[in-house]
């Protein structure tokens, strides 16, 4: 008697699902392996190799992403940093100053600020932090009390050095014509000092902190004081050398530094053609804050600048006919807005997609370009059986 055998559910089941197998197989025997295949799997796997390095490299870089916000860090201070370079000025003629809106002054700025003399082919002299008198004077009498040659007041009774009478004269309002008539400036040789420095060059390094307003910094030739609500710089003793304002702007920067940033000025060059220049740079400040992957926070501002030169006519200048004042001046605005820049780790899901991206994109390509050229060979050796080809 016959039985029918009846097939198992399971085994029909797996059967079915064999109609959507997308990759069938071939047998062993019946592959060809060829030479061209061999060479076009080797370059897809330098190709898919490299692809997949600068893949992996790009999802372990730091991804960027920029935010914009008010600005609610007005209350702070703004730290200027700076690295300049004058060329054709001594250390000994120029002082630093800064202002704002709100009417702060800070006049010859004596603190986090270095001059460093220069000789003419720009090699070290030496390191003079300002406010600092570069020669040790020998003190005749420590009680003596010199004269201040009439700009004596109540507070000042007495003028036993050169830079205490131009103090004196300065609080008064007075310029002091020559140098050399006075008797402390030639006990202490300041006219053949002058004479022996008018070639150096002087690089000015430093940090001023100023409020988080508008404003302006200045270096300009002559020392700098407050005659009433002016600010003044004694330029009396200075007008018979050249007064060349050419100087490189190696770095100027707005707080602290941030990886990837980049300052408009830095390595800025002007090149004076004439003497006695005012040359202003208007800085426009964007706050930016910077927060790190680990969470460090590091506030610094990002700037765009124009600039403008014109020369002085000191002599105008001096009875009022015309304003400015030979220097570099940097004015400054502070937008409301604060640009937020944070860090964040590449997402490993488009490293992933990425990845297969290159792998099957290159797999498919070579495929297809493998099977063009065994093709194409088969046709031609077809050919050559039949002797159609010549």
């Amino acid at each position: 008697m016959a039985s029918a055998v009846s097939s198992s559910p399971t085994g029909s089941f797996f059967g079915g699902l064999k109609r959507f197998d997308a990759y069938p197989k071939t047998m062993e025997d019946f592959r060809i392996k060829t030479f061209g295949g061999a060479a076009i799997t080797i370059i897809s796997g330098a190709i898919m190799a490299v692809l997949f390095i600068a893949e992996l490299q790009f999802f372990l870089s730091t991804s960027i992403k920029e935010s914009l916000l008010i600005d609610t860090t007005r209350s702070d201070l703004l730290d200027i940093n700076l690295d300049i370079t004058f060329q054709r000025l001594p250390c000994e003629y120029l002082s630093v100053d800064a202002m704002d809106v709100s009417g702060e002054q800070q006049v010859d700025v004596n603190h986090d600020i270095t001059k460093i003399r220069l000789h003419e082919n720009g090699t070290t002299i030496s390191l003079e932090k300002v406010g600092d008198d570069p020669d040790n004077e020998t003190k005749l009498d420590p009680n003596r009390c010199e004269s201040c040659y009439g700009a004596e007041t109540e507070k000042i009774k007495c003028c036993n050095t050169c830079e205490e009478v131009r103090a004196a004269y300065r609080a008064k309002g007075w310029g002091l014509e020559s140098l050399g008539a006075i008797e402390q400036c030639k006990r202490e040789g300041i006219a053949s000092k002058i004479e022996t420095i008018k070639n150096e060059q002087c690089k000015i390094v430093g940090n001023i902190k100023v409020s988080k307003v508008s404003g302006n910094f200045h270096i300009s030739p002559g020392k700098s004081f407050q005659q009433n609500t002016a600010h003044v710089h004694d330029l009396k003793f200075l007008h018979q050398f050249p007064l060349n304002l050419t100087h490189t702007i190696n770095s100027l920067t707005f707080g602290d530094f941030v990886p990837g940033q980049v300052n408009a000025l830095d390595g800025h060059v002007f090149t004076a053609n004439d003497l006695n220049v005012m040359r202003q740079y208007y800085v426009q400040i964007v706050p930016m804050r910077y927060l790190k992957m680990n969470g460090g926070i590091v506030l610094s501002n990002q700037y765009s600048v124009t600039y403008h030169s014109k020369s002085i006519n000191l002599a105008k200048a001096a009875r009022g006919e015309e304003s400015g004042l030979p220097g570099m001046f940097v004015t400054y605005e502070i937008s409301p807005l604060m640009v937020e820049v944070s860090e964040q780790q590449r997402s490993f899901t488009h490293f992933l997609t990425g990845v297969c991206a290159i792998v099957g994109g290159v797999f498919t390509v070579a495929g297809i370009l493998d099977s063009f050229l065994y093709r194409s060979y088969r046709a031609f050796q077809k050919k050559l059986e039949l002797g159609k080809v010549s």
